[in-house]
């Protein structure tokens, strides 16, 4: 945990200070490696790290500390291992970045991938890998209540959707902002059925979203409380939170014959195809969006691809709208 008093560690012996961690530490985002046996921290609260420039790497067992790559909001494991997702922000546009994490190493490196997703503005929570790997879901944004799923490892966009009614953009009437603060922040899961994702509402439901028919289904499960979150055990049974103060365990029967084993393979199998297509980013780059891939989905773009845009439609994503008026703008300039 960190806070005012720097970084502190709780252990069967007690509540300490991690050996090795900034006396001065205060992140704002915390994750442990798949081991467990190494802490990331963002932004980087060493001497040298530069802030957000970069991360720190802390080594639990034995007290040393070492930089890692920029990121941000949360670390998700994939279930295959081996394999994270992370979010590097900005206001303009977000890139959902993956990377390998070398198993039994110590410490835990974060090595970052070419390929990455880039998602419109900023404001999303830590990226959710479906339990059979074969799904990643990220929350939004900081304009409208946004869920997007993609599929994995192709990154093919399978659901796209916004909670509530869209954005009506800027000013804001009080009517719409107090729905967009009704929804919960922490209110999607995927459970232990494949291809389905959960979504808490405010009137206390969940709905049983199936990813492939995009067919939806309510369930009523809290009465008289909005859910305040939504989360998923490792065994896959539902905890749904309510604004009351109630708290409801579901376990949801499975059509599906699929076993865990069988899920473990699959996700191993998503995993490795991932890690196949693509490489790492040079260790020594100081700029890593000058090496990513990024895709929307259904779009591609290299880097010299995105520094040639120089117009877009009114459909194109904001950040891509941004871009092409920046580039354009240079070009007049020469």
């Amino acid at each position: 945990m960190t806070g005012e008093d720097g970084l502190r560690q709780w252990t069967p012996a007690g509540v300490c200070e991690p050996e090795g961690a900034p006396a001065t530490a205060s992140y704002r985002s915390l994750a442990f490696s798949p081991d467990g046996q190494t802490l990331w921290g963002s932004p980087s609260c060493r001497d040298e790290g530069g802030g957000w420039e970069s991360s720190d790497v802390l080594d639990l067992a034995s007290g040393t500390i070492g930089a890692g790559p920029p990121w941000d909001t949360g670390i998700a494991e994939h279930p295959g291992g081996g394999l994270v997702a992370t979010l590097a922000s900005d206001q303009g546009a977000t890139h959902c970045l993956f990377a390998r994490v070398d198993q039994g190493a110590a410490p835990a490196v974060i090595r970052p991938l070419l390929r990455a997703l880039i998602l419109d503005c900023d404001g999303y929570e830590t990226p959710l890998f479906s339990a059979d790997g074969r799904h990643i879901a990220i929350r939004g944004n900081a304009y409208d209540n946004s869920v997007q799923v993609f599929e994995f490892p192709s990154l093919h966009p399978a659901l796209a959707t916004t909670l509530g009614d869209p954005s009506p953009g800027h000013p804001y009437p009080q009517e719409w902002l107090d729905q967009m603060e009704a929804w919960s922040r922490h209110n999607i899961a995927f459970g232990s059925r494949p291809g389905v994702l959960w979504i808490a509402t405010p009137a206390g439901t969940l709905v049983e979203v199936d990813l492939e028919t995009r067919q939806a289904v309510e369930h009523d499960v809290l009465t008289g409380s909005r859910s305040s979150a939504l989360a998923a055990t490792a065994t896959g049974e539902l905890l749904v939170a309510g604004s009351g103060g109630d708290l409801v365990l579901l376990s949801v029967l499975s059509g599906s014959m699929q076993t865990r084993t069988a899920s473990r393979d699959v996700s191993r199998a998503a995993a490795i195809a991932f890690l196949e297509a693509t490489a790492e980013i040079p260790e020594d780059c100081d700029d890593l969006e000058t090496h990513l891939v990024l895709t929307d989905g259904i779009r591609t773009w290299e880097a010299d691809d995105l520094a040639a845009v120089t117009s877009a439609s009114a459909t194109d994503p904001t950040w891509l709208q941004h871009r092409a008026a920046i580039n354009e703008a240079q070009v007049q300039s020469e």
